[in-house]
Parts: C-alpha cells; structure tokens; sequence
C-alpha cells in the first residue's frame, strides 16, 4: 500500500520538526527573533561564565554549552520559545556526580562531563523513541521544589569559600566544604565585599533597570569594583583573583571517554541527570506554552535535549537543558520562532568574539555572587509555604527530598523523592473514597447526596458510591468496607453500587465484586451496578465475571436502577417503613393507609 502524501508529510515533520514551523519565518519574525537572540547571547554570558565554574569546569564550557547545544534543542524541539543551554540544577549535579571521580578542572574531569552528557543525552533519546513522554509525570512537583532548594543550599556551600576569599584546591563536595569552615580565618574582606556587592545589585537592579538583564549588571558593576579596588589597593592586598582569559570563542571537538568501566560508573548519575533534565525542560517549555497557547510533544522535547546532550558531548559541553531564564526572557522579548534560540547561539560566537578579551578581568568573587543570587532564587519560599500548608503528603515528599539531596548523593536523592512521591500515590489509590448515598428530597430531581443526619437511608437498599480504582492495591480496603456494611446494617441486603467513579477494575477487583454478590445472594439480596464505566464493563465481559454478577443487575442510570431494584425489595418491609426516599414508594401503601 503506498503511503499516502499526508502520512509521508507527518512523518517527515515528525523527523524534522523545524518543517513545522518554518513557513512561519518571514521578514518580521526574523526581526523579532534577532532582538530576542541578541538578548539571549548577552544574557547567557554571565550565566554560561558561572554555571561552568560550579559544574568545576573551565568558565568556557558553560558558553560552549549555548552554542551548538541550543541550536540543535531549536531545531528538533516542539516548543517555539524554550532554549536550551547550561542551567544551575544540572551544573551542580555535573559537580556532585564527578567530583568523587576526578578533580574537577582536570582533563579527566572534562573528559567524565563529556561522557556524562553523552549518556545522558542517550538516555533522553531511548525514552523520546519509546514514546514515554508521560514518565517525568512521575516525578512530582513537591520532589522538583525540594530537589531545587537543596540544590540552593548545596551551592551556598560549595562557592562559600570563592564569596569569602579563601584560596583551596579543585576537591570533591565534601572536602571542599570541610576545607572551606576550616579557614574562615583566612577570609578576604575585599573579596567578600565585591561578592556582597554583586549579590546585592543583582538582587535589586530589576527594580532601578528594570530592562536590563539582573546578572548582566551584577557581573558588570561588581567587575568594575573590583577592578578600581585592584588599581587602588593592588591584588596582593584585595586578593580579588580573576577568571583569566578564554581560550576561543568558537567550541573545539571533543571526545568522551566510553570505556566500560566509565560508562559502569556513570550510569546512575547519567540516569538521574536525564531525569532531571527533562523535567526542567517540560516544566520550563509548557509553563511558557501555556501562555503562548501552544501544544507541546513531551515525546519530541525529549529526542531534542537528548540530541543537544549529544551535541555537547562532542563539542566541548556538559549535561544542558532548557534555561528557565533564558525561556522567558525569550519569550517576553517577542520571540516568534525557534529561529530565536538558533541565532542566540550564533550571536553569541559574534559577541564572545568582542567581549572575550574582557572576560579575562571577571573575578571569582563576582562569579560567587552571581552563583548565591543563583542559589537564593532556587529557593521558592512562596510554593514551599503553600506546600507546607495545603497538603501533608506533599509537604512529607518534600521534606525527605530536600533532606535526602543534603545527606545523599543527588542521583540518589532524586530516586527517594521519586519512590516518595510513589508510595503516597499509590496510598491515596489504595484507598478509594466510599460515600453512602440517598436522594435529596430537597433537590427537584431527587439528586443523590451523602448521607446526613436528616436524611434517613432506606432499611433495605444501601446506595455507595465508590471514587478511584478497585485493583488489587485497593481491594483490601474496599472489602474491609463492604464487610463493615454487612456487619452493621444486616437489614439492607441489597447494595447500589454508583460506578461512574470508579475509573478502572482489574482481576483482583473484578474478583471482589463477584465474591460480594455472592455473599448478597446467600443473605437473600443482590448486587447492583449503574453507570458503569464502558472499559470496566468490557472488563468484566471479557474475565467472564459478568455471568456471575447478572447481566440484569447493571443498570445505565439512577432511575433505571432505583426503579429496577425497588421491584425486588420485600414489599411487606416498604409497606411498614417510614423512610420513603423514593418516588416508587408511593406505590406501596404507607403505616396507617388504606390498602
């Protein structure tokens, strides 16, 4: 059968995306996405200079990584604003992850970073191809806000010794802290007050230039303090060290290391950072999507940062993902197409090329005061109050992943919140809401309602409706009220079951029912159903359990049912009754009525 033009378009847009959007390009868009690249390229500058050096990289690496990264996220990715490029989270799990290995800013250091991006991004690819787009679901937003403000803390520690002034060699997470409390008597006053500084003016610049990029005014007026303290003091007496220059403004080739033993190594973190990753990405592209009003493809965003892992892997990156600044700021600049990010990255190779010289004044101290602004906005007060306050689980899933990324390798910590955030979830499924139900004869149309004090039950007929899934997590729950109905309320021997909310049954499920109407049945009642669910119905086709439960014991609606079941109550029962909560009870004279 020859393929039609449509499914061979779909296909080749599938494996292109940008034939998607390119017919949008024209004059005006191209204008509108420039601006908004030139923004881009200036803004990542800072940021690239600073994500490196706390990845433990050479400062260049962090710009190399919003080159040809960026351009290709652009190309293959389904959201027209996200731009991919080095981000805090994954830099500080670059430095987490390696940091046991190698000592960072050594050639094997690089070497793992290259690798790490290539597993990485593998791994994104492998998980894009299987169409699990759905997985970063799993990982809840309570893990993401805890996950981020450890990440704060852990960079408050790890450039705690750069803010201050205190000289110590390239060491892993935990000796480099040790090692910085250990000389806080070595402090550089000078050095903390230039870092101070750049925290400060970044921290409130948006509100004097509000148009200007907060890190960019930071790193260039610290960068001035500092230079005049230099010529003022000299650098001996401040002890304001600068980055030095930049080796190139174009990324050079390079190759990771994938010997066994590497790639044996790596795996956990790779696996953790792919994860990461993809969650930041999505998060970013369909917060700004929503306000854009465009549909996303999580399938397609994940072939697109793994490619751009990819990428960096072979042209002197680290693990990237999509930048929730530089998305934004994207964005807000009037960016209409991918074409946006795509001349970001080639605007940056132009601007590196007049700024690079300059680079090499920046000091380490303004870089630490960029990373604590970094830090400090990682940490999201307002949603961890709104957590803390709208919901226990949430705030208990929370809490073990901040504590768990402080105490435990960060790979592992987000597998524990991760494994948190399953174990309250399948809690809640594993007890599904049962509510006892009568009509309200204060509604027009006899709706059902709860149970209250006011509203007396029929001696004969319990109405429950059952909200989740009876699988076989849940049927422990489920027959422990059932048996409780039972027990308590003998007299009522027939059971209404409201199933619309009842969104799947499984075998185990399946077989609670059938063993409940069996044991309706031998107390003299039955077992009913309405509205039930079609993929539940046909479930219970299929398993052979419909026989069991009769087929004339399911009803479509309420009235249908209400009325099916009444002609199967013992009417001597209605005819002594005072409840008389349904509309066919008035056809069985009432105590003291005339037959």
């Amino acid at each position: 059968m020859t393929p039609s033009p449509a499914s061979n378009t779909l296909l080749a847009q599938r494996l292109f995306p940008l034939l998607r959007w390119w017919p949008r390009v024209n004059a005006a868009t191209l204008k509108a996405d420039a601006v908004a690249g030139l923004i881009g390229a200036i803004v990542v500058l800072p940021q690239g200079l600073a994500f490196a050096t706390l990845a433990g990289l050479p400062p260049e690496y962090g710009l190399y990584c919003a080159m040809v990264p960026t351009l290709v996220a652009a190309l293959f990715g389904s959201s027209l604003h996200a731009m991919a490029g080095p981000t805090n989270p994954l830099s500080l799990m670059v430095f987490a992850v390696l940091s046991p290995l190698a000592t960072p800013m050594t050639p094997h250091y690089i070497e793992l970073a290259l690798t790490l991006a290539l597993m990485s991004g593998v791994i994104m690819l492998v998980l894009g191809f299987l169409r699990f787009g759905s997985l970063v679901n799993f990982m809840s937003r309570s893990v993401v806000v805890g996950f981020t403000a450890a990440l704060g803390v852990f960079i408050f520690l790890t450039q705690l010794g750069n803010f201050l002034g205190i000289a110590s060699p390239p060491a892993s997470f935990h000796d480099l802290v040790a090692g910085t409390f250990r000389h806080l008597d070595d402090a550089r006053p000078w050095v903390a007050l230039v870092a101070a500084a750049t925290l400060v003016v970044g921290a409130l610049s948006h509100r004097v230039l509000p148009k200007l990029p907060p890190m960019l005014v930071a790193m260039i007026l610290g960068s001035l303090a500092a230079f005049f303290l230099n010529q003022a003091l000299g650098v001996e007496h401040t002890g304001l060290r600068t980055l030095g220059p930049l080796p190139g403004a174009l990324p050079p080739l390079s190759l990771p290391d994938v010997s066994a033993a590497t790639l044996q190594s790596l795996l956990p973190g790779a696996m953790a950072v792919a994860l990461v990753s993809l969650t930041q990405a999505l998060s970013i592209a369909h917060a700004i999507a929503l306000k854009s009003g465009q549909r996303l493809d999580n399938n397609q965003e994940f072939i697109a940062q793994g490619l751009a892992n990819v990428a960096a892997a072979f042209f002197s990156g680290f693990p990237t993902s999509a930048s929730a600044n530089r998305c934004g700021i994207n964005y807000d600049a009037g960016a209409k197409t991918p074409m946006s990010a795509i001349l970001a990255a080639v605007l940056l190779v132009l601007v590196l090329l007049a700024v690079a010289p300059l680079v090499a004044y920046l000091p380490i101290a303004v870089v630490a005061g960029l990373l604590f602004l970094v830090a400090w906005n990682l940490i999201d007060l307002p949603r961890i109050s709104k957590i803390l306050a709208t919901s226990p689980g949430e705030a208990a899933v929370l809490a073990v992943t901040f504590f768990a990324t402080l105490a435990l390798d960060l790979e592992l910590a987000i597998l524990v919140g991760v494994l948190v955030s399953l174990v309250l979830y399948l809690n809640r499924t594993s007890h599904p809401i049962l509510r006892s139900l009568v009509p309200d004869p204060r509604h027009s149309e006899r709706k059902m309602t709860e149970v209250e004090d006011d509203l007396a039950e029929c001696p004969q007929l319990k109405i429950l409706r059952i909200e989740g899934s009876i699988y076989f997590g849940a049927v422990g729950h489920v027959e422990r009220h059932l048996d409780t109905l039972r027990e308590h309320s003998p007299g009522q021997k027939h059971l209404l079951l409201m199933s619309k909310s009842i969104n799947f049954v499984d075998m185990a499920g399946a077989e609670l029912l059938v063993e409940e109407a069996r044991r309706r049945r031998a107390g003299a009642g039955q077992l009913y159903f309405y509205s039930l669910r079609k993929p539940v119905e046909e479930l219970l086709e299929r398993g052979g359990y419909m026989a069991e439960l009769g087929r004339e014991n399911v009803f479509r609606g309420k009235r249908e049912a209400i009325g099916g079941v009444f002609t199967r109550l013992d009417l001597s029962i209605c005819a002594t009754c005072r409840a008389r909560i349904f509309e066919e009870c008035a056809s069985v004279p009432g105590p003291g009525e005339a037959g």
